[in-house]
């Protein structure tokens, strides 16, 4: 039975698609349906009822689902084992980042890796941080650089390598800046975009802003930070955003009343072997 066999069954059982699992494999969508029936070939049994464009699982799928992902993650864990074995580090380190983290904290790091280990392949996934944080759990990728948890997940460590203070944030022309004072009612009145409300980063606000009483007038959200402040800067409403983003289309909002911050860090799975690829860049994001 092929591992390639067993990682296109994974990604379409997880996923319920084969057009994501071929997009998450780099593969086409014939190649996956052209494993997956080779790999039903050798069992004896289908894996998947294919309804319309609905897949689910058999039972035979389920039955095999749980040994699939287990033998996959045994080999990958035997991977990282081995290439502990050697003094110079090298071979793949899959891992995932958010794309604010990836424009923002990551490339000084990143340089200073590939350039001290290039014998690394680095696969690097572009993802939202909770989405990265379960595919660590899933053993899917070896490292997540994220936004960290605001609970800790268990089995996941974590490590804080960058804080991360918010702030309110305004266009620059916004009729409330430069007010002295702006009562908390008035500022949750006005509209305001904000994070998903499935981000670590949307918790902590509307955390924040309950702790008060108050609950914010949002007109729109999206997870990507990049297109908020893009948002904020044509007037559409107020944000919550991190402070290393201000620049000459926003400006920051003095609350005293509002006290939020989020950190950044990375994250690994507390019972898989950590290759020394990647104990290479915990150490790299630790002297970041």
């Amino acid at each position: 039975m092929e591992t390639q066999f067993l990682a296109a069954f994974v990604e379409v059982a997880d996923g319920g698609s084969f057009t994501q699992a071929a997009e998450t494999l780099h593969l086409s969508q014939p190649a996956i349906s052209k494993r997956i029936t080779a790999l039903e070939a050798q069992i004896g049994h289908a894996l998947f009822d294919r309804v319309g464009r609905r897949v689910t699982l058999t039972d035979a799928g389920r039955t095999l689902l749980p040994y699939a992902k287990k033998t996959l993650q045994d080999i990958e864990d035997g991977k990282r084992a081995l290439s502990k074995l050697h003094e110079e580090v090298g071979g793949r380190l899959s891992i995932g980042t958010s794309h604010h983290i990836g424009l923002h904290r990551l490339p000084p790091v990143l340089r200073a890796y590939t350039q001290q280990y290039p014998n690394v392949d680095l696969d690097i996934h572009f993802m939202d941080s909770e989405v990265a944080c379960e595919a660590v759990l899933a053993g899917k990728l070896e490292l997540g650089i994220v936004t960290l948890p605001t609970v800790p997940l268990p089995q996941l460590e974590q490590r804080v390598v960058w804080p991360d203070p918010l702030v309110v944030v305004i266009a620059a022309g916004h009729p409330l800046l430069g007010r002295r004072r702006v009562p908390l009612a008035e500022l949750a009145a006005l509209p305001a975009v904000f994070p998903d409300e499935q981000t670590y980063t949307r918790r902590i606000a509307t955390r924040e802003l309950e702790r008060h009483g108050l609950k914010p007038r949002i007109r729109l959200s999206t997870n990507y930070l990049e297109t908020l402040k893009m948002l904020v800067g044509i007037g559409l409403g107020w944000s919550v955003l991190p402070e290393s983003m201000i620049d000459d289309t926003i400006r920051p909002l003095p609350i005293p009343e509002l006290k939020m911050h989020r950190e950044l860090g990375v994250v690994w799975h507390e019972r898989r072997t950590v290759s020394g690829a990647a104990q290479a860049l915990l150490r790299e994001l630790a002297a970041a």
